[in-house]
């Protein structure tokens, strides 16, 4: 419970008594199950899960709380109001439709302790994020390249899961030829092409990974590609606990831009990675945060030249005193 008590002691300090979590990250994070359908935790001094009939005999297995079958709305209210907080905190993500079903019935308001806990990483978390890398890039291994963007996808797919992911962390990317220049282009029919990105991830134990490399034909798209590797470097070099994610960020656009492609790299240089794919920190010029140990994030410089090509190199890094990367696979691949 050393989670769900740090968890608590901020909500204290920013005078929340209790929280209502839908999210199935935060609930796994906090209770251990990650249900399968509708499902509430009431965060407060002694937690109470509530949980869908399909989904008791897992929470039986796996919550680190205590739990009931979720039975109505009202139920829920009632539970609530017999507490009588002064104030509820509620996730961002909560949905508008749930939102409007109880707001006249307490004092809510919007609090991301639970995202800015799982910032943090303990060591289980950085084992599992390890194991989730080295399925992904075992899988990469074994890809044949002579195929269609989805058959490429597909198969890679097929490879995580031959080799242990619990599922795909996100939609694979296969973009080649004039397509690579869409940052998150979907895989179509088309054959394969130069430059070819690839950008996927693996899943263990609910934590994810999310690796992009990007293989090149000629030698201007070489040259771009070293720009990106080069920026990656630098940026690497320079993270260690006390810096701001702003900061980093610029260290990447600014060696990008030293170049003369400042304006080809059209999204931020990286961000958490957990029990989402996309999580907080965000390495971005908005993002304000300080980097802490513990914290897991990528860093993936990317330039693309619309209607042309694009490449794109992607790693992830554990912060300790400086950057680790927890990568192994080779950056330029052949």
């Amino acid at each position: 419970m050393d989670r769900v008590n740090k968890v608590l002691d901020e909500m204290l300090k920013e005078e929340i008594p209790a929280m209502l979590l839908l999210k199935e990250e935060n609930i796994f994070y906090i209770s251990g199950f990650k249900p399968s359908g509708f499902s509430i935790l009431v965060l407060k001094d002694d937690p109470l899960l509530l949980v869908s009939k399909m989904d008791g005999e897992e929470a039986s297995k796996t919550s680190r709380i205590p739990f009931q079958e979720f039975e109505s709305l009202k139920e829920l209210k009632n539970i609530i109001k017999h507490q009588k907080f002064a104030k509820l905190g509620i996730e961002e993500s909560m949905k508008i439709g749930f939102y409007n079903k109880i707001k006249n019935n307490f004092d809510m308001e919007i609090n991301d302790v639970i995202e800015r806990s799982r910032m943090i990483k303990t060591s289980d978390e950085i084992n599992s994020i390890k194991k989730s890398i080295s399925i992904a890039e075992k899988s990469f291994n074994q890809l044949e390249f002579k195929k269609k963007e989805w058959e490429l996808a597909a198969e890679l797919e097929y490879l995580m899961r031959i080799n242990g992911s619990q599922n795909e962390a996100f939609e694979t990317i296969v973009a080649s030829g004039s397509r690579s220049s869409l940052p998150h282009a979907h895989p179509t029919s088309n054959k394969l092409e130069y430059p070819l990105l690839i950008d996927w991830g693996a899943v263990w134990e609910n934590y994810s990974s999310d690796c992009t490399r990007t293989r090149v034909e000629t030698e201007k798209q070489e040259e771009v590609l070293n720009i990106c590797l080069e920026a990656q470097k630098e940026t690497i070099k320079s993270i260690k606990p006390g810096v701001s994610a702003c900061e980093i960020d610029k260290v990447a656009r600014d060696v990008i831009k030293d170049y003369g492609y400042g304006d080809n790299f059209i999204h931020s240089t990286g961000h958490g990675v957990g029990l989402e794919v996309h999580e907080k920190p965000s390495i971005s010029s908005r993002e304000e945060i300080t980097l802490e140990k513990n914290m897991v994030i990528t860093i993936e410089p990317g330039i693309y030249l619309e209607g042309e090509w694009g490449v794109r190199i992607e790693d992830i890094v554990l912060i300790k005193n400086k950057a680790r990367k927890l990568s192994k696979l080779p950056s330029v691949i052949q």
